[in-house]
């Protein structure tokens, strides 16, 4: 546990799993993907119990609240001791519609897509899914 030491968003965030990495973390936040108290943050933010923190992974925006700062990470099992995750149902929701994907079907024997067939298919899924 700690002291009342402050500790960095993009270190908290990937220490709770939240990120993979650190530097992915830091962007995340470069990029205005992280909020607390209605602003984005930087990436040396530091952060205090009971802070609510909304992470933007589009289509998705993850809403966390902060039991216990953390600077070490930690393993899985463990990241409920020290987030409490808010998001919604239906936020999650986003989440599972983009992971089952658009699967395709192609006639047996037909090969590959060409370059042409390729770009009208990237169209048609960007049409899709709203961009």
């Amino acid at each position: 546990m700690t002291d009342n030491k402050p500790i960095r968003i993009d270190k908290f965030l990937w220490s709770v799993r939240i990120f993979k990495t650190r530097s992915i973390a830091s962007e995340a936040c470069r990029k205005g993907r992280i909020i607390i108290n209605d602003n984005p943050v930087k990436p040396s933010r530091s952060v205090f119990r009971g802070e609510i923190i909304i992470v933007k992974k589009p289509p998705v925006a993850f809403t966390y609240r902060i039991v216990e700062p953390i600077e070490n990470r930690v393993s899985a099992k463990l990241v409920v001791n020290y987030i409490e995750d808010l998001t919604p149902a239906e936020e999650k929701a986003k989440g599972n519609i983009r992971h089952s994907g658009l699967t395709g079907f192609r006639e047996r024997g037909t090969g590959r897509p060409t370059k042409k067939e390729r770009r009208s298919i990237d169209r048609f899924i960007d049409d899709f899914n709203g961009r």
